[in-house]
Formats: structure tokens, C-alpha cells, sequence
């Protein structure tokens, strides 16, 4: 029930006024998001690059109701690969609905316009291009825009949630050389008709979807901060022959930061997912949902004294 309450409070512009208005929790939200504009983002990639692992740099915002909203996205994706400069470490994620997706004429199209301006921005750039996974009304709108940009762009990278029934069967279409995947849990609050809800039944799809992309000739992208399943991960990618270069693990900002610099110091790939931009409340309030007692640090940003 907490999980819930917090999902539909990433919907809530009440709350996120609330959030968003105090300086006291500044503190907390900058500790899962990197700042609100591109030099600030940059500069955290920065060091998380120089430590020795890749970052992928998501530029918050979803349901975009305008032309004009996803065309300004667009150029902010522009506008951070053309300052990155950290070749063949870098990768930006982004959601389709705030490239217009879901507008009411020709969503579609102008989602794949605006995507593919980001992807040949990325090729120049020596980044590349993750599509991230929205609710499940948009996976086969999703998919349907990834195999076309795969057509110019074979390197474009898509994420699959595991907790989806659906998901094993778009893991096996899509487990073929060259094809990169990143398998995470699901963050967004779906119908038992459509997904598994209980944890245990989500893990157990988690690791499903992992042998089946393990097994297959794509790249598979390990988005967990779940120490079994990443063991897991790193057994079926040694028992399958895979060397540490042939998979990556992906852990959020400001989560398990020491298990990261672990990984990446036993020499597997490890890339962080580095959101940034004014429109985080949505992405915050889902964190919190993943592990509700990230809530006592937000609680006590709250208690007096606490933003000296």
C-alpha cells in the first residue's frame, strides 16, 4: 500500500509544490538527481566517468501535451551531447512521451523525428541512445519506434520491464547480436491483468527475462540494485562464456554507491543512471516508492535544524 500511495503521488501537483518549494529538502532530491541544468549534470557524469564507470544521463520530463514541449527537449538532449565529451563512456535515456508520443495527431511521427535527431546527435557525439519504458499502454509504441530507428541506428538501446507478462517474449524477439537491452523490475503502479504486483513474483520474472537475454546474442543492460539477482546475473553470464565487457550492470544515482565502485573495481561494466532537469518530482517521488526508506530521509529534512 505505501508503494501505491507514493506512485500516485508522482501525479500529485499539489505535493510536488509542496516538495519542490521547500529548500529543506533540497538536500534529499540532489541525492538522487543531478542537478537541474546541463553543467551541473555534466559535472557529476564527470567524476562518475573518471572513477572508472559509464554513465547514461536522462533528461527528466514526460507527458509532453505540446509540438513545441518536445521540440525543446529535443534540444536539450542536443545541447548536453554537444558538451559531453566523454566518448564512448557516455549514453543519454529518454522517454518517448516527452518527445511527443502521446500527441493527439501524429504522436508517433514526432516522437521518431525528434528521437532519431538525438540519435545522429549521439553518433556524433561517440554516445549513444537508450528508449526508456513507460506504463505498458506504451510498449508497443515503444518497440514499434525502436526497430524503425534500429534501421539507421543499430546501437539503440530500449528497456524492458520485467514485472510486464509480456516481457519474456519481447526479451526473446529482441536477444539478437547487437541488440541492447536493458531488463529492469518496473517502477510504474500496473493492473494485475498486465503485470505482476508482488515482489517475489516480480523477482522471479526479473530472473526469467534474464536467462532468456543472457542466453541470446544481444548486449544485455542489468538495471537492479538487488545483490541476488545481480549474482545471478554475473553466474549466467560466466556459465554462457560471457566476458565482463559483454554485459553491464546499471544502478540509479545515490543508490548503493559503494556496491558500484565494488563492481566496477572487479572489472565489470557498471553505468549509472544520472537523471537531471527541473522536472524530477515524478522521477523522485518513484524512487521513493522502490524503497520507501528513503522516506526517513526525507522526513527529517523536515525536522528543525535540519537544512543548517
Amino acid at each position: 500500500m505505501p508503494n501505491k500511495l507514493l506512485l500516485m503521488a508522482a501525479g500529485s501537483h499539489r505535493l510536488r509544490r509542496i516538495v519542490a518549494g521547500s529548500p529543506l529538502t533540497r538536500g534529499v532530491v540532489q541525492r538522487f538527481v543531478a542537478g537541474e541544468v546541463n553543467d551541473e549534470a555534466i559535472a557529476v557524469a564527470r567524476r562518475i566517468v573518471d572513477s572508472g564507470m559509464r554513465v547514461t544521463i536522462d533528461h527528466l520530463g514526460e507527458g509532453t501535451t505540446t509540438v513545441e514541449q518536445a521540440a525543446a527537449v529535443r534540444d536539450a538532449y542536443l545541447s548536453l551531447l554537444s558538451a559531453m565529451r566523454m566518448p564512448g563512456m557516455a549514453e543519454v535515456s529518454v522517454k518517448l512521451s516527452a518527445l511527443g508520443s502521446a500527441l493527439p495527431h501524429n504522436g508517433r511521427r514526432h516522437a521518431y523525428r525528434l528521437t532519431r535527431d538525438i540519435c545522429a546527435a549521439a553518433a556524433a557525439a561517440d554516445a549513444t541512445v537508450t528508449l526508456d519504458m513507460e506504463d505498458h499502454t506504451t510498449v508497443d509504441l515503444t518497440l514499434a519506434v525502436l526497430d524503425e530507428l534500429r534501421t539507421e541506428f543499430p546501437w539503440v538501446g530500449v528497456a524492458l520491464q520485467a514485472c510486464l507478462h509480456r516481457t519474456p517474449a519481447d526479451c526473446q524477439r529482441l536477444a539478437y547480436a547487437g541488440s541492447r537491452v536493458r531488463l529492469v523490475k518496473g517502477a510504474y503502479a500496473e493492473p494485475a491483468s498486465v503485470a505482476f504486483t508482488r515482489r517475489r513474483q516480480i523477482d522471479e520474472a526479473f530472473d526469467r527475462c534474464l536467462r532468456i537475454l543472457m542466453q541470446g546474442q544481444g548486449y544485455p543492460m542489468v538495471a537492479t540494485h538487488d545483490p541476488r539477482l545481480i549474482d545471478s546475473a554475473i553466474g549466467l553470464a560466466r556459465a554462457g562464456g560471457r566476458s565482463t565487457t559483454d554485459f553491464e550492470v546499471q544502478m540509479l544515482y545515490g543508490i548503493r554507491a559503494n556496491e558500484q565502485t565494488r563492481l566496477a573495481g572487479e572489472g565489470y561494466r557498471v553505468r549509472v543512471y544520472l537523471p537531471y532537469g527541473q522536472d524530477w518530482y515524478a522521477y523522485f517521488t518513484r524512487r521513493l516508492a522502490e524503497k520507501p526508506a528513503n522516506l526517513l530521509l526525507l522526513a527529517r529534512s523536515f525536522k528543525p535544524g535540519a537544512a543548517d
